[in-house]
């Protein structure tokens, strides 16, 4: 019994400042790093995964404001990986020991090579391989998914990508949520009344690098029968080349509306004062484009 207090004792010496309170289950352990940018500044919000052998995450997150993060875990052998925007991704793998801290000290990520940019010129979408989801609330519990199927597209890319441009049009009649008296429902007065407004159209003129692979797409979208200034969160995923050998760039983008902001207020109340609907909408786009022509 001394023997084993003894050990326990040593393990916990081993722990350092506010690290030597942390309580842990018998069978557990800390694990712990910092993580640093190529300057030796810490880097907040960088996002860690922690998977056990066979793939699955135990738990996940990102630094706080020191760059630094504090897990507890079962003891075991476990895969590490922080990433962050911008910059080249760090994997270890580490055991971690019962009622022990195993810490990796400081992680220096290094700065990832940015990605080579389309080409200047006309850039069209490609359909075929390109979509445009919305996601809304259904009587605040579920989610109801759906898209578009007909749109076109095309960005005129600058010298100076920045000074670049996109216009898109979609034919708001092909909108499919893969229930017909739904979809009748969404292309009628209520809701995007096709028959007067039978398009949709976004016309972007402003591309602001936000570091790394990020890139804020702002411009006027027209629904409804009203334009408001909309901007499109984008993830550019960089240059490839199609069966064909065609060169090809892909981006993902986000956004969120308000239907209120377009007048797209139908509303139904269901008991106790639930909303069929919800207000926002999400917007989903997974786009390649490629040189016109």
């Amino acid at each position: 019994m001394i023997g084993r207090w003894l050990e326990n004792r040593t393990k916990r010496e081993q722990r350092a400042g506010p690290l030597a309170v942390v309580r842990t289950p018998p069978s557990a352990g800390v694990l712990s790093c910092r993580v640093l940018d190529p300057a030796g500044q810490a880097l907040p919000h960088a996002e860690f995964t922690v998977d056990d052998t066979v793939g699955r995450t135990l738990v996940g997150g990102g630094t706080d404001p020191f760059g630094s993060f504090v897990a507890t875990v079962p003891a075991g052998e476990y895969r590490l990986l922080v990433s962050a925007e911008g910059y080249v991704p760090y994997q270890a793998t580490v055991t971690v020991g019962e009622d022990s801290l195993a810490s990796l000290g400081d992680v220096t990520l290094q700065t990832a090579q940015p990605l080579a940019l389309p080409a200047p010129g006309d850039w069209e979408i490609d359909p075929a391989h390109s979509s445009i989801a919305f996601t809304a609330r259904h009587i605040g519990l579920a989610r109801v998914h759906g898209r578009f199927n007909s749109f076109a597209g095309v960005v005129r890319v600058a010298d100076d990508m920045t000074q670049s441009a996109m216009h898109v049009v979609i034919d708001a009649g092909t909108i499919d949520t893969n229930v017909r008296m739904r979809d009748d429902h969404l292309r009628s007065a209520d809701f995007l009344d096709v028959a007067r407004f039978p398009t949709i159209e976004f016309y972007g003129d402003r591309f602001l690098h936000q570091g790394g692979k990020r890139w804020a797409v702002v411009g006027a979208l027209s629904l409804h029968g009203v334009t408001r200034t909309v901007t499109l969160d984008t993830e550019y995923l960089g240059l490839g080349n199609g069966l064909q050998g065609e060169a090809r760039a892909a981006c993902r983008a986000t956004t969120e509306l308000h239907r209120d902001d377009f007048t797209i207020s139908w509303q139904t109340l269901l008991a106790r004062g639930i909303v069929v609907v919800g207000p926002s909408i999400r917007i989903d786009l997974d786009v390649q484009v490629v040189p016109k022509g």
